[in-house]
């Protein structure tokens, strides 16, 4: 049943994509920023809806009254596709870190250019963090929150990767707070196997966290406490021990298509 679900579920992904690509993507130019939020957001709305509806999913979203109304750094655990389409509709606009080669695939890469997003080039890391910190304030300095994972790739539910703080010292040398978000989407949408699962799906929202006065460090250990325990809350897999500390500082990027 799983797997016809699916099927059907892709059938109407491509569908919906085709359809919002043809539609969208010539009039999203000549909108505003914030106008093209809006229209191109119909996209991830969409998907949101049908995935409930065709894989048997239910959310359980709490914590909306702790989005600040100004612009934040939000962090969030990264599992799947599905996060990234939630959080771009979750505090709109917000600017997306990404790897820069989602920019060139069709359809939802031209979208993305459309959103002032931060392509990085992970072969070069130190240029790729430079981007996001200068880059990452200028766009919160503009209005627009930042979204960015702090495990900087992909990891699987019942997995554990080392926190880095570039999104924090983002938050701080903006002045701006960090909002933290935890889920379990990859236990209904798999990051590496197309077959949905129904059940639950949980996505917590925490207080936001107060930068002024606090270093990137302790913004980090305040943000990765909050999630990883709010994981195991949540988290039908059981989380693993804390990853080992390094001292290195790398960019977060989203692997995932974020938008159309």
């Amino acid at each position: 049943m799983n797997v016809v679900r699916s099927t059907v579920f892709y059938m109407g992904y491509f569908t919906v994509m085709l359809v919002c690509g043809v539609l969208f993507l010539p009039v999203a130019p000549l909108l505003p920023l914030r106008g093209r939020y809006r229209l191109l957001n119909i996209y991830n709305y969409v998907i949101l809806a049908w995935f409930r509806l065709a894989c048997g999913v239910r959310y359980d979203i709490t914590g909306r009254d702790n989005i600040p109304a100004g612009p934040c750094v939000i962090q969030a655990n990264h599992q799947c596709e599905w996060e990234t389409l939630f959080l771009q509709v979750m505090k709109p606009p917000v600017c997306t870190v990404l790897k820069k080669e989602l920019l060139r695939l069709p359809i939802f890469g031209w979208g993305l250019r459309m959103l002032h997003p931060i392509g990085l080039d992970r072969a070069r890391p130190a240029q790729a963090l430079k981007q996001v910190l200068t880059q990452g304030v200028a766009r919160l300095q503009s209005g627009m929150s930042v979204l960015i994972f702090p495990e900087g790739t992909r990891v699987d539910p019942g997995k554990r990767r080392r926190y880095n703080k570039s999104g924090s010292v983002v938050a701080c040398r903006a002045g701006v707070p960090v909002l933290p978000v935890a889920h379990n989407g990859g236990e209904r949408w798999p990051g590496r196997h197309w077959v949905k699962h129904p059940g639950v799906l949980k996505v917590r929202i925490g207080p936001a966290i107060d930068t002024e006065g606090r270093t990137p460090d302790e913004v980090m250990a305040l943000v990765e406490a909050w999630i990883e325990g709010e994981l195991a809350r949540i988290s039908e897999v059981p989380r693993p021990a804390p990853a080992a500390p390094k001292d290195v500082v790398s960019p977060s990027v989203v692997e995932s298509s974020a938008q159309v």
